[in-house]
C-alpha cells in the first residue's frame, strides 16, 4: 500500500515537470533516479514523507558503494531535491530535506573539480573526424561539430528536416532551443550524402537521419558511443577520469563549436542564434536575425576541417 502512494507520488511528480516544461530528457533521468531512491526506501520500509538528512546520508553511501561516479551522484540529488520540492509545493511535506546533505557531502568536491571542459583545436578536430572509417559516426561526429546541436536534437532529425539546396536543418521543437534552423557547410553536406547512401542499404524502418545496424531510429547511447569510441582511440576520452578536462563526449562537440565561433569574431548574437539559446530578455523576442545573414556569417566563421 505504501508503495503504490510513493508511485502515486512519483506519476504526480512527472506529470509537474511536464507543466513546468521540462525536457523529455530530463524527466526521464529524474524519474530514473528517483525510482531507485523509491525502491531503496522501500526495502527499508522508510516512508518518503519520513525521509530525513540521515536516510538521505545513507542512500548517499549505497550509492557510493555501487562505484558511481561523482557528477552521477549529483544528478541523484539533483532529482531528490527537485522531487521534494514537489512534495513541499503539494503540501505533503513540511520542507526539503536534501539540501544540508548535498551542501555538507557533496559540495566539497565540486569546488575541488575543474570548471574548465575540454575544447578541441581545429587540428585536432580534423584529426578525429578524418580517423573514423565507418561513414555513419564520422557524419554523426561531424554534424555535431558543425553545429552544436545537442544530442536528443540529432537523434529527432528525419531525413525530411534537411533542406539540401540551403544546406540547412529543420530540428524538432524542443524546450530549451529557440531558433530551430541549423545550417551546414560543403564538407558536411558532402559526408552527410555519402551517409545517405549507405543509409538506403540498410532498409531503414524509420523516417531519422541516422539509424543502427537494424534500421532502426539511432538513441542517445548510440550517439554517445559513436562519438567517445573514436575519441578514445585518440587519447580525447577517457572514462576513467573524473577530470572534464579528459573527457570529449557528444555535448563537447556543442562547446568546440561555440568557442570556434567565438575566436573566430563572430557576432555574440548570431552565436547564440545558431545555438538556440533561450532568449531571456523581454527585448529579445523583437531582435530578428534575417536568415540569410545568419547563414552567410555562419559559413564564413565555421572552420574548415579537410574532411576527406
Amino acid at each position: 500500500m505504501e508503495a503504490l502512494m510513493q508511485t502515486s507520488f512519483l506519476e504526480a511528480f512527472r506529470e509537474d515537470c511536464i507543466s513546468r516544461g521540462m525536457t523529455s530528457e530530463s524527466i526521464r533521468r529524474y524519474i530514473s533516479c528517483l525510482r531507485i531512491f523509491l525502491k531503496w526506501l522501500d526495502e527499508r520500509n522508510v516512508d518518503v514523507k519520513g525521509v530525513d538528512k540521515f536516510v538521505l546520508r545513507d542512500f548517499l553511501s549505497y550509492l557510493r558503494s555501487k562505484g558511481l561516479k561523482q557528477k552521477t551522484l549529483e544528478n541523484y540529488f539533483s532529482a531528490i531535491s527537485s522531487f521534494y520540492d514537489f512534495l513541499l509545493y503539494e503540501g505533503v511535506v513540511k520542507g526539503n530535506p536534501v539540501n544540508p546533505v548535498r551542501k555538507r557531502y557533496l559540495n566539497p568536491y565540486k569546488k575541488n573539480k575543474s570548471s574548465e571542459k575540454r575544447v578541441l583545436t581545429v587540428e585536432e578536430a580534423s584529426l578525429l573526424v578524418n580517423s573514423i572509417p565507418y561513414i555513419r559516426d564520422k557524419a554523426i561526429v561531424l554534424l555535431l561539430l558543425k553545429t552544436g546541436i545537442r544530442r536528443g536534437e540529432l537523434i529527432s532529425i528525419d531525413v525530411q528536416d534537411i533542406n539540401w539546396e540551403e544546406q540547412s536543418i529543420l530540428l524538432k521543437p524542443k524546450a530549451k532551443r529557440s531558433n530551430r534552423v541549423v545550417f551546414f557547410d560543403d564538407e558536411t553536406g558532402r559526408i552527410l550524402k555519402k551517409w545517405m547512401k549507405v543509409r538506403e542499404k540498410l532498409n531503414p524502418k524509420t523516417d531519422a537521419l541516422f539509424v543502427n545496424e537494424r534500421g532502426e531510429r539511432l538513441r542517445r547511447n548510440g550517439v554517445y558511443g559513436a562519438v567517445t569510441k573514436w575519441a578514445s582511440m585518440l587519447g580525447f576520452h577517457n572514462p576513467e577520469s573524473d577530470n572534464p578536462m579528459d573527457h570529449f563526449t557528444p555535448h563537447t562537440c556543442r562547446h568546440c563549436f561555440t568557442m570556434w565561433l567565438r575566436k573566430s569574431g563572430m557576432r555574440r548574437e548570431f552565436i547564440k542564434e545558431l545555438r538556440g539559446d533561450s532568449r531571456r530578455e523581454a527585448i529579445d523576442i523583437y531582435d530578428h536575425i534575417d536568415k540569410d545573414e545568419l547563414r552567410k556569417a555562419y559559413l564564413a566563421h565555421i572552420p574548415k576541417l579537410g574532411v576527406e
